[in-house]
């Protein structure tokens, strides 16, 4: 018998975590892992009391035909990274690892390239979290130094992915 390795195993909770998501457009779940536990879980949703893309039957950001990576100012949506961040107490995310999968509703599809956003990354930056743990394909991923968006500091002004 062979076991999963554990990033995918990670990830697939993600995969699981995702199909929470109420988005229209793309759906991501995140988690928070330190030592190898859980710390903390989230999707892509409306605000807690407010209502959901699904709910309502449209996407704002689909209706204006906006360009993936610009104008979140128009989305419903808290990310699956902010939810996760504010789910956690700032010790547990410290060194942490972070999970990402997103889906493209329209297809089913995984997100192709898929990253942070611009604000998720300056979330991800100040929560303290060591490293982003990316799915491209059902066994492939990315592992994304943050200390190299520190670094890089014109890296939080580029284009987004998500």
């Amino acid at each position: 018998m062979e076991r999963i390795d554990k990033h995918n195993y990670y990830l697939d909770i993600c995969q699981t975590i995702l199909e929470r998501g109420t988005c229209l457009r793309r759906n991501f779940g995140a988690i928070i892992v330190k030592h190898d536990e859980i710390m903390a879980s989230g999707y892509s949703g409306a605000p807690r009391g407010r209502k959901n893309c699904c709910d309502l039957g449209y996407c704002r950001r689909e209706e204006l035909k906006v360009e993936r990576g610009t104008r979140y100012e128009l989305c419903r949506s808290v990310h699956a990274e902010q939810n996760a961040i504010i789910s956690s107490r700032r010790q547990d995310m410290i060194g942490a690892t972070m999970y990402l999968v997103g889906k493209e509703m329209s297809t089913g599809e995984l997100v192709e390239k898929a990253a942070p956003c611009l604000l998720c990354k300056r979330f991800i930056i100040n929560a303290g979290i060591a490293r982003v743990i990316v799915r491209d394909t059902e066994i492939e991923f990315r592992i994304i130094d943050v200390q190299e968006w520190i670094d890089k500091d014109d890296s939080l002004t580029g284009e987004d992915s998500y």
